[in-house]
């Protein structure tokens, strides 16, 4: 009789821990679900301001061998006979900005964001 009463409580206390084992599961998955929302969120407030910040330097290489300008009016125009009063980043068919946003990402200096009155060499007409 010992034996059979032994194995019960042995049978319940298994199912009590599996019980339990599949609700800390449980939890933990919610806490990591929570976690996870939180991670996300965070990290693409940052994306946006890190990509706000990335402005394209007149120095850096590629911007010198365009000849890219953060104001058009002061490009060389002996050095770049291609520039005509009026074109500007802004006007670009590789601007990616609205047309009044003082600064927008483009598809040539990529990762980088140009000044919509700027200009370079590879200024191409929105059509």
């Amino acid at each position: 009789m010992m034996a059979l009463r032994q194995f019960y409580l042995n049978r319940a206390e298994t199912s009590e821990m599996k019980q339990n084992r599949i609700n800390i599961g449980r939890r933990d998955f919610l806490k990591a679900g929570a976690l996870a929302a939180a991670s996300a969120a965070i990290a693409g407030s940052a994306g946006k301001a890190a990509a706000q910040a990335a402005r394209l330097d007149e120095k850096d290489a590629q911007a010198q061998s365009l000849g890219y300008k953060h104001d058009a009016t002061k490009v060389d125009q002996a050095k770049f006979a291609k520039y005509q009063a009026g074109q500007n980043c802004a006007n670009c068919t590789f601007y990616q900005g609205k047309p009044t946003d003082a600064w927008g990402s483009c598809q040539i200096f990529a990762g980088k964001q140009v000044a919509g009155k700027g200009w370079c060499s590879a200024y191409v007409k929105k059509a």
